[in-house]
């Protein structure tokens, strides 16, 4: 069924699918997530959702991949800013704490060290291309790119729902976000500038 063209009625069936289990996924885990809620709440049956999707498995899989090239298409990095980088993320999170919750749930539940996705599943490759040409530039201080990488998304995930500390909700005064947005742009700036050079 996954391989035949769908109709428009077919879409839409399978984007319900996509919408609930999203929030599903979100909420619960993977291992806490219930086919019976997401068809329920997606008015269908899971001979459709596992005719798309093969599995409960193969469901998250298109819901976590999916966000994952969202935010690359959405957040697209910008190395020679990676401090606007980082608050365009924080925005991100803002939006669609969903992703988040859905990477952290692939954490705990699949991956707890080392790279979150596989290699061939990695969509970083254009980020590290892009810091390590800014580095050359001088822009960027020196450093593995991928240790800068993720120290700028961690520091961009501060306020995000992963946070042990306190997480942010768009619901917040502007003002409150706006103070979070300078100092994480400051933050940033400080931690890749370059180096000055040591005088005698």
């Amino acid at each position: 069924m996954a391989d035949k063209p769908l109709t428009s009625r077919g879409a839409a069936t399978r984007q319900r699918i996509l919408d609930v289990a999203t929030q599903e996924f979100a909420e619960h885990g993977i291992a806490g997530a219930r086919i019976e809620r997401i068809v329920a709440a997606a008015r269908t049956n899971k001979a459709q959702l596992y005719g798309y999707f093969g599995s409960k498995e193969g469901l998250f899989d298109a819901i976590f991949f999916g966000s994952l090239e969202r935010i690359m298409t959405v957040v697209p990095i910008d190395a020679t800013d990676l401090a606007d980088w980082a608050v365009r993320l924080y925005d991100e999170y803002l939006r669609r704490p969903d992703l988040i919750r859905l990477a952290t749930w692939a954490r705990l539940e699949r991956r707890p060290t080392g790279h979150l996705v596989d290699d061939s599943d990695r969509v970083d490759d254009a980020k590290l291309r892009a810091i390590a040409d800014a580095q050359a530039a001088g822009l960027v201080r020196p450093g593995d790119p991928f240790d800068l990488m993720a120290m700028v998304i961690a520091m961009s995930m501060a306020w995000s729902p992963v946070s042990n500390v306190y997480a942010a909700s768009d619901q917040e005064p502007p003002e409150l976000h706006e103070q979070r947005r300078a100092l994480l742009r400051d933050s940033v700036q400080r931690v890749i500038k370059v180096p000055c050079p040591q005088v005698g």
